[in-house]
């Protein structure tokens, strides 16, 4: 796109965002006809199973999508340019591996609803402290964040494995199922809270963009240009891991949207992150929206994992989509 100026391109998503929503709401695994939809949704007229269908079940995972969508695509394009790592995504620190394991201890030990994502937001934020800490001594050093992150997630990796394997299969069979993904299972607390905190975190990294595209061009030259470095670094990691906990604790680790979500609206909207940062929200929410609808759709009655669509579908266009952009800017 010539002019990534234009504003155009945002009516597009802004478009292509309320059609998700209408779609969400009137597919899936259960057909229902859309005069009963609309009636169950504007009126108090319609059956009592249109109305538990459409209000306890279709809207709280539209929610839920939106903002899990919108808050790992965010924190990606975040990660990728505080990094200068094209390959970083809201997993990459290990913040995933500690809610994970978090989970994984939840479920193990029989803990079950609104105490689930409790245990695994409190395993993303020990992670997030053991990298603070250890950033923090080699002053927050962009090898340090990674390293540091790849060798924790591993470590939270073999936990999670030492607690499959001394654990009963059913409840090693619902650890799986919540590691690779899910938009149905929230609780509605959960539900209710989660939105907040990403909303307030999206808000303060849109806030500070302007820091963010002068960190894109390197330490030593941001400090030159009169940012303070580690400070905004820190704000910037703690505000996205926050973030990232949050998503992670409310529907499990969904990949590739904090990935391949970020290169294709640098590409449309190119590198001024409060531009970035809002076409990033909407279209994370649209592609993780999306991704769900076909999982409850592609085999219906039975559902999928959105995990498992996001990762596959996700794969497939960000390898066509690196091998046909002649031109990929990055950071």
């Amino acid at each position: 796109m010539k002019n990534k100026n234009n504003i155009f391109p945002f009516f597009i998503l802004i478009a292509l965002f309320l059609a998700t929503i209408v779609f969400s709401l009137i597919f899936g695994s259960s057909d229902i006809e859309q005069s009963r939809i609309i009636s169950a949704l504007f009126s108090k007229g319609g059956d009592n199973v249109t109305r538990t269908i459409l209000w306890q079940i279709r809207l709280p995972r539209l929610i839920l999508g939106i903002f899990v969508g919108a808050g790992l695509a965010v924190c990606g394009a975040v990660f990728q340019s505080m990094l200068r790592n094209p390959l970083a995504s809201p997993y990459t620190l290990g913040i995933s591996g500690g809610s994970a394991f978090g989970a994984t201890v939840g479920i193990i030990f029989g803990f079950a609803g609104f105490l689930l994502p409790i245990f695994a937001f409190l395993g993303g934020i020990i992670s997030v402290g053991v990298i603070y800490l250890i950033a923090l001594r080699k002053r927050f050093s962009n090898s340090a964040l990674i390293l540091s992150g790849v060798i924790l997630s591993f470590t939270f990796s073999s936990l999670v494995l030492l607690l499959f394997s001394i654990s009963r299969s059913e409840r090693v069979h619902s650890a799986l199922l919540w590691l690779i993904g899910d938009l149905s299972s929230a609780p509605e607390a959960t539900i209710k809270s989660i939105p907040a905190i990403i909303t307030c975190g999206i808000l303060i990294l849109i806030f500070y963009g302007r820091d963010i595209n002068i960190l894109t061009l390197g330490d030593e030259k941001a400090l030159y240009l009169g940012v303070r470095v580690d400070i905004i670094k820190k704000i910037i990691f703690i505000v996205a891991s926050f973030i990232t906990a949050a998503c992670v604790s409310a529907a499990g680790i969904i990949s590739f949207v904090g990935l391949i979500i970020p290169h294709f609206m640098r590409y449309f909207f190119g590198l001024n992150h409060r531009r970035l940062l809002v076409s990033c929200a909407l279209s994370g929410a649209i592609f993780l929206v999306l991704c769900d609808l076909l999982a409850r759709i592609i085999i219906k009655p039975l559902e999928l994992p959105v995990g498992v669509i996001t990762g596959f579908f996700g794969g497939i266009f960000f390898l066509i989509f690196l091998l046909k952009s002649k031109d990929w800017e990055i950071i």
